[in-house]
């Protein structure tokens, strides 16, 4: 009887890794097509890679959901650690990686004020948009903390179709604000999600809004600093060893697995991690990247790329597939209606959100600004405005985390709100995403004009020794700038980027790099005409 009952479960055991193994073998053949059609649909750009892998994901599902007999409609069960453990990882970081420091920190207070504080408007406005009006169609068993779940959910953007329109040598300050901005929007909604799940919202009060603002500050300058002390690690490391020496191999073993001990470290210690990891990959890219010998710098620069464009494809295969899924849709079968008004007041709370905080903030970030090159014009704050429409993989992880249970649920509002979210990222991503092209046409300044903001940084891979805050500017030029003391209120908002700059050059060059490498240091060979340039780096 033993021996029949071990026989009965080796075989249920082996069908189900076979089943497995064939599910993985499918979903890896789909990703080879999304590759192939998408490099097929190259010039014409208007079906980008996202908008090709979600439609493919979608005809996919259709047909699957045929050969399932309306059972299924995809080949693996979504799961939140899936995404945020292997999948999130290399984007964020990637996205850090290969950012143009000099145009991100140039911008770096109008990129946190759009991404940490013009999300925190989009959550209230979202958030209480929700608790009004949602409150009053009874979706139970929704409560006060999944009316604030949504807003972190819905307050985290996909601007991947906006910025494979536009062109960061073309339209720095505009690539450099709507991809910085995406990035921390990504980590402040997460943060948001985080801190709303911790706390106890059965009474909110003026305190309990305290404690959120005060533990959203805590887990973002936490995990940032986490993130830079990761990166400089990895520098020392590889500066002090010269693993280039042996391996190259190691050297690009250990700058992978030091970024992805920083985004677990900040998961272990419930810290943001896609922070932690993006500002990882600033450091990295600014000190380590250069520590490593000229084969290593090539292979991490493409190895991350490569990464992030798999796990990218990925995500949006599977919500493509998962948007079919019969379960969910079966529970809101009864009310098609309901899902249809949920799902239409959700993306006008989107639009509302985003209008809230962009021009406003834009408005301010004028007043700061002396050079009229320098501030955003209406056509280009529309342009930030619509780039931040789109939801995508976030948005549905978060959905998810907060909605379902290893990928299902039986509950009709959550059920509503899951089949919402997909909806609205399907429609965002698709229609808005479609609509991006000739919108960016339309509203982006002429050719002439442009000239005049093309960036002075070059398109080759050069690109990446740019310093952390001066570009490419000459040693020299560290002493021709003449800081002047602010006469005025004005003043003061207007010279600190200048000053910011001189000093962190002056810091960076004094104390920085002697110990962390970067820039100008040369892996030391033993016997080799490089050794006297790493004395004076000792």
């Amino acid at each position: 009887m033993g021996l029949e009952l071990f026989e009965k479960m080796n075989f249920v055991s082996t069908t189900s890794d076979h089943a497995s193994v064939v599910s993985i073998n499918m979903f890896i053949a789909i990703l080879c097509v999304c590759i192939v059609v998408g490099h097929l649909l190259e010039e014409s750009r208007w079906m980008n890679e996202s908008i090709t892998a979600l439609v493919i994901g979608l005809c996919t599902g259709v047909v699957i959901l045929l050969i399932s007999g309306g059972k299924s409609s995809h080949l693996l069960v979504f799961s939140e650690d899936l995404f945020f453990i292997y999948l999130l990882p290399p984007i964020i970081f990637n996205a850090g990686f290969q950012v143009k420091k000099k145009q991100f920190f140039r911008n770096f207070m109008t990129i946190m004020l759009f991404g940490a504080v013009g999300t925190l408007i989009s959550f209230v406005i979202i958030s209480l948009g929700a608790i009004s009006i949602f409150q009053k169609m009874d979706l139970h068993p929704l409560k006060i903390g999944d009316y604030l779940a949504i807003g972190a959910i819905f307050a985290a953007t996909d601007s991947v179709c906006t910025l494979q329109v536009l062109n960061q040598d073309e339209t720095p300050l505009l690539y450099s604000l709507v991809f910085g901005e995406g990035v921390v929007n990504d980590a402040t909604s997460v943060v948001l999600f985080n801190a709303v799940q911790n706390f106890d919202l059965s009474h909110i009060s003026t305190g309990v809004g305290f404690q959120l603002i005060g533990n959203f500050l805590y887990l973002f300058i936490s995990s940032t600093i986490l993130g830079v002390v990761a990166g400089l690690l990895s520098a020392f490391i590889i500066k002090k060893l010269y693993f280039g020496r042996h391996s190259t191999d190691r050297e690009v073993a250990l700058m992978m697995l030091m970024a992805y001990l920083s985004y677990m470290l900040a998961e272990l210690f419930d810290l943001s991690a896609i922070l932690t990891v993006f500002f990882c990959g600033i450091v990295m890219s600014h000190y380590t990247w250069h520590n490593v010998t000229e084969s290593s710098r090539t292979t991490t620069k493409h190895a991350f790329a490569t990464l992030s464009f798999i796990c990218e494809i990925f995500i949006f295969v599977y919500v493509g597939m998962d948007a079919l899924d019969i379960e969910k849709w079966r529970i809101v079968s009864d009310s098609p209606k309901t899902s249809v008004i949920v799902s239409s007041i959700l993306l006008g709370l989107v639009l509302v959100g985003r209008a809230a905080f962009v021009f406003p903030l834009s408005f301010l970030s004028n007043l700061t600004k002396k050079s009229p090159e320098e501030k955003i014009d209406f056509k280009q704050q529309v342009t930030i405005w619509w780039a931040g429409l789109m939801r995508g993989a976030v948005s549905m992880a978060l959905a998810y985390n907060q909605f379902t249970r290893a990928g299902y649920t039986q509950l009709r509002g959550n059920s509503i709100m899951i089949t919402s979210t997909i909806s609205v990222v399907l429609f965002s991503t698709v229609v808005f995403g479609l609509m991006t092209k000739p919108l960016v046409r339309c509203l982006l300044p002429s050719r002439k004009h442009l000239s005049r903001m093309i960036s002075s940084e070059p398109v080759t891979p050069k690109s990446f020794i740019v310093p952390l805050l001066n570009g490419q500017d000459s040693e020299a030029d560290l002493d021709s700038h003449i800081i002047t003391r602010p006469t005025s209120l004005r003043m003061l908002l207007t010279t600190p980027s200048h000053t910011v700059h001189y000093y962190w050059r002056k810091f960076d060059n004094a104390f920085m790099r002697p110990v962390f490498g970067g820039r100008g240091f040369v892996p030391y060979v033993p016997g080799s005409p490089t050794e006297e340039n790493e004395r004076q780096w000792q």
